[in-house]
Parts: C-alpha cells; structure tokens; sequence
C-alpha cells in the first residue's frame, strides 16, 4: 500500500458525526446537506428513465443531452460556452478528482487557499504533489485573502492552484476584481487554476446573473483553467453524484479517457434527472437560495446574542463559520457538543489548522426553528461550562 494513502487522515466531519449518528435526541448540522428532499419532478425524470430500461452505459463524457443543457445554462450566466467544453462527472468530488489526475504529476507544487472542504486538499496529496496553503485571515469573524500573500506564493514552479469561492466553510467569495488579478498572475506564472464553484449559485449579494462571480466571467477558452460544478447544493441532489466539469476545448477528450478509468460514465437516469433539473432551474434554485439566505438570518442573528462568539455574515455559500472564546480545539469541542448537548456541528480544524478553534454549522435546514433550537442548545451548555 502506498505510504501517503496511509498517511491520510480520515475525515474529522465524519468522526464527529460517528459519535453522534443513530441518535434521534441529537440536532445535526455537521454534514453540507438541506435536510430536504430532491423536488418530485426531478426525482420522477429517474424513474421515467429506469421505466423506459436506460440502465445501460452511456458516452463517457455523458449524454449529449445534458452537455448541451449544461452549456446553455452555463452560458446564460457566463457568456458563451460551448458543449465542447463540458464533461458530465459522477459528483463534484469526482470531477475534481479527474482534474487533479489530469493537471497533477508526483512531485508538481500545488497551491490551495485554505480554510477549505478537506477532499481538496487531500487530492493533491493522493497524487504525490507537494502542498502549499495560503490561508485566509479572520478579522472580526470575517475570513479575507491577502492578495499580496496569494500572489508571492504562486510562481513559475506552481503547477496548480486551487480555489473554492463561494468558500466551504469560511462563507468567503472573491470579487470580480480579484479574480481578473489572480488569473492575470497566473497566465504570467503558467499556472492552472483549478476553480471549485459548486456554490456558484447560493450567492445572497444582488447579482445580475443570479450567481457569485466566476472564473468564467473574465477568462478566455484556452485559459489554464478548469472549473468545478455539482447538482448537489443548488437543485438538492447531493445523494444523486452528478457533477460537470467546464474546461479548455483542447482538454475535453483527455478527460473522456479519464473518465473511462474512473467511472466510465455518470448512470443514465441520474443524468436524465440532471437534464430536467436544468431545464426548470427556475423553479427550485431560486427558492433554495431565498430559504438559504432566511436561514442564514435567522442563525447568525441567534449566534451574535452569545456574548464574544465571532461569526460573520457569509455573503455565499451554506454555512455559519463562528469561533467561541475559549473552546480552542474545535475536535474536542464538537464532540462535547454532540454528547452533552445533543448538537451536531463541524469541526473547524477538518478543513485547515488555522481554523482549529472554529465550528460550522450547516445553514440548509427545511425547519429554521431546528436553527433556533440549535442555538438554545448550545446557550445551555455553555452555561455549565461557565459555572
């Protein structure tokens, strides 16, 4: 067995949720899921297709079909884009774990901005590259990128720098701006960026295009650049695995022979799903998106009540990131949690060491009373710890 997959570190989400998982007594928000159903007529497109027998492989770069309604919805928020561009994945984990294989030799740098969703920094790892974190700066609990330090950090040896904005956990998104200034340097350095814009679309800033602002926006087709999608967060399928990748045209094929290594192909009637979804994007992600941002109202102001937490508003994404003044190891701390108040919150240190005092609590409740009664829970604890 190779050494560094040995060396990995399970994922400290799922240890805290192990402790706590089968427990009807306890409130979990540790996991990045709404707690509520895929819509009926997504889910009724699947069993449609397995009706009609479609139980058999299909294009290793998916169905024409749904590359097609990809490239259209893509296109409507970020300017042309075309079907030559995209590769259906079974899950964003799974497309980015295809780019990374694509991007990354044994031994290449790679840089990734941290906090951030454990997998993404463990991909390079798995591929025998070496690491480099370039981590964001609380201030006031409100996480922000020094571009200076960014900018030092990627050079000419950097094969690849990764970026997920909106941000897991921190609630972070670059500006316009930043991004024009990221992708400047890194056309100059030879650097792919490797963008993770799974929570494109949970964006609570006015915006024209109904999402955070994106790569796609302000690169050119052959840029080095490939950028991360799922079904998962904004048409509530995360158990579905169906994702997409958008990519230099020259690139598309290659990853069809990944793919073929891989998975082969995303199973046809999830991507018939996938195709409807898109097609009635209109009646189920804004709807997320308002219920998201009532939730995160609805939290954030519960959490400022208790005396020195830091939490910010997070303009994107679905999580609450919050630091409590005493409770450095967030491990130990989320585990307390969910033994003796019945809470089941993430642990900051899972997604980098400077976040080790911090917890994130998922937004994405169908009930926000669930959110309140949260927080109630925690008021009660902390109360014997002071005591």
């Amino acid at each position: 067995m190779r050494q560094v997959i040995q060396n990995l570190e399970e994922s400290r989400i799922r240890e805290v949720a192990n402790a706590g998982i089968g427990r009807s007594d306890v409130l979990a928000f540790w996991f990045g899921e709404s707690d509520e159903v895929t819509p009926d007529f997504i889910r009724q497109a699947a069993i449609e297709s397995l009706q009609r027998g479609e139980t058999f492989y299909s294009h290793n770069l998916g169905l024409p079909e749904l590359r097609e309604e990809i490239a259209s919805y893509m296109s409507a928020r970020h300017g042309a884009i075309g079907a030559e561009r995209v590769a259906v994945t079974s899950g964003g984990v799974n497309a980015l774990m295809l780019a990374m294989q694509q991007l990354v030799d044994a031994g290449d740098e790679v840089v990734a901005i941290t906090p951030v969703w454990p997998n993404l920094t463990a991909q390079p790892v798995i591929m025998g590259a070496q690491l480099k974190c370039v981590p964001l700066t609380p201030i006031d609990g409100v996480w922000t990128l020094e571009m200076n330090s960014l900018l030092t950090s990627v050079t000419k040896a950097t094969k690849v720098l990764i970026i997920n904005a909106p941000n897991n956990p921190t609630g972070w998104t670059l500006t316009r701006l930043e991004q024009q200034c990221i992708l400047d340097h890194c056309r100059k350095t030879g650097t792919w960026i490797l963008a993770d814009e799974v929570y494109e679309r949970l964006y609570f800033e006015p915006s024209a295009n109904a999402c955070a602002p994106s790569f796609l926006d302000v690169a050119l087709p052959d840029d080095r650049l490939v950028v991360v999608h799922s079904f998962s967060k904004s048409f509530l399928m995360t158990g579905w695995r169906l994702g997409w990748l958008v990519m230099p045209p020259g690139m598309t094929k290659h990853m069809g022979k990944l793919i073929e290594f891989n998975t082969s192909c995303a199973s046809v009637f999830t991507q018939r799903a996938g195709i409807v979804a898109l097609q009635r994007t209109d009646e189920v992600t804004p709807q997320v998106v308002a219920h998201l941002k009532h939730c995160r109202d609805t939290l954030v102001a519960q959490l400022q009540t208790i005396a020195g937490l830091q939490v910010s508003t997070a303009r994107g994404g679905m999580y609450a990131f919050f630091r409590l003044p005493g409770f450095d190891d967030s491990l130990v701390t989320a585990k307390r949690l969910v033994a003796e108040a019945g809470l089941g919150l993430a642990p900051g240190e899972a997604f980098a060491p400077e976040a080790r005092g911090w917890l994130r609590w998922c937004i994405a409740s169908k009930d926000p009373q669930r959110l309140v009664q949260g927080v109630a829970r925690l008021k009660i604890w902390l109360s014997t710890q002071s005591g």
